[in-house]
């Protein structure tokens, strides 16, 4: 069962960037996510003390946690829901956050004294060209700057989150990690959402099947598989199967939210798939 972790990650955090989308339709973006960490966060209290997990550990262990929380949740999807609230379609908000392997490949090394080898530096080279492919040479519409600002900030979050994770918290459990990380994200979103912006939640169907699906798929699923797999391997080898994030929104997107999907968009994530065999194989 394992083995098939990475191909769930994949699937349930693109989804995601199509699911996010719907969502901002009916409500603010921070407003959204410190709604949805609050749940989150009871939720992972409620499975700790159900399996007698040790919730009260020392003070730093929490800080950490809460610093992973904020930069993973807060400046990572605060960044990637804000970026939609703007007007950037999924597929390039996922693009932009899926250059995330590179930047950590580049820091791991130094900062967490991990070896990159060549073959995965080729990996890593394909798996870049190939998410350049997804959006291709023309996109033919108009790209919001602020909404590519706000992408590029979820990228340096997402980045950072995932170094710090692997060099701090790994010492608490999964579950008892996920609920101080859902907690500090729901606190720091809500004071976001306070001062930046006009806040509403309209619970419309499409909010709550939207915000269900990422509640129960994205935050209990794939966040818990992803903080499990970079308790176990390297954050350079986790973080590359980010690569295929776009690609596969990009098919998502297609289907759901009737974005364009265009022979470069399947180049991509062939060239991409290759790369992240490659960067990520034993």
């Amino acid at each position: 069962m394992t083995n098939l972790f990475p191909l769930l990650f994949v699937f349930f955090w693109s989804s995601a960037f199509v699911s996010g989308q719907i969502i901002v339709q009916s409500s603010s973006p921070f407003a959204s996510l410190s709604f949805r960490f609050v749940i989150v966060a009871f939720g992972f209290l409620i499975f700790a003390l159900a399996f007698k997990e040790k919730i009260f550990v020392k003070r730093t262990l929490i800080l950490q946690s809460g610093v992973t929380g904020i930069f993973f949740h807060g400046f990572y999807l605060g960044g990637v829901f804000f970026s939609y609230s703007v007007g950037l379609s999924a597929t390039l908000s996922a693009l932009i956050v899926g250059l995330q392997p590179v930047l950590t490949n580049i820091l791991s090394g130094p900062i967490l004294k991990e070896r990159v080898t060549s073959t995965q530096w080729i990996g890593i080279i394909l798996g870049l060209i190939g998410t350049v492919f997804v959006i291709g040479l023309d996109i033919g519409k108009s790209i919001p700057i602020l909404g590519v600002v706000a992408s590029i900030v979820a990228l340096i979050g997402v980045t950072t989150a995932t170094i710090w994770q692997k060099k701090f918290t790994n010492n608490l459990s999964l579950t008892s990690n996920n609920f101080y990380q859902a907690l500090a994200a729901a606190i720091f979103l809500f004071f976001v959402s306070l001062f930046c912006e006009v806040s509403y939640i309209n619970f419309t169907t499409s909010f709550i099947l939207s915000m269900g699906w990422q509640i129960i798929m994205v935050s209990f699923g794939a966040f818990t598989i992803l903080m499990y797999l970079i308790k176990i391997g390297s954050a350079s080898k986790t973080s590359n199967l980010f690569f295929l994030v776009p690609p596969t929104t990009a098919v998502m997107a297609w289907l759901v939210l009737n974005e364009e999907l265009l022979r470069n968009d399947i180049i991509g994530l062939i060239i991409t798939a290759i790369g992240v065999y490659m960067a990520t194989r034993k």
